[in-house]
């Protein structure tokens, strides 16, 4: 006797983040509903109109957001953005500048600098104890 696998399922809410867009702006069907992992694959390789229209034009959510402007999710909060941004929103914001966009950029630029910088050394540290240990095991 062999069982039936029940599919796998998610809120809409972790749909619509793997979808990359912001929950309130879907259709009330989709926020309404247990969204399969098959249906959700049907939705990436075939986006409806409305999947396709939220992803160009917004409203998008705080990651998307953060990540066009090129800033982190805090450097929005600190820059006072604590919604969900349409496209010419964004495009606005990136056109005007504001003083705290070219801060917050400036601070994300030093972030990514000092994480590349750790995995640099990670990786130097990794590949010396690596020679360590195969030279250790020679006798």
């Amino acid at each position: 006797m062999t069982s039936q696998k029940t599919p796998q399922t998610m809120k809409p809410a972790t749909a619509a983040k793997k979808l990359g867009v912001y929950l309130p702006a879907t259709p009330q069907e989709f926020q309404e509903s247990v969204i399969s992992r098959d249906e959700l694959n049907a939705l990436q390789s075939n986006p409806p109109e409305w999947l396709v229209e939220l992803r160009k034009n917004g409203p998008h959510p705080r990651p998307i957001v953060a990540a066009r402007l090129g800033v982190s999710i805090a450097g929005l909060a600190r820059g006072g953005v604590t919604e969900a941004l349409t496209t010419d929103e964004i495009n606005e914001l990136r056109e005007e500048e504001p003083d705290w966009l070219v801060r917050e950029r400036k601070i994300q630029l030093e972030v990514l600098a000092e994480e590349e910088r750790v995995r640099e050394r990670d990786a130097k540290l990794a590949a010396k104890a690596e020679r360590r240990a195969g030279t250790s095991g020679r006798s």
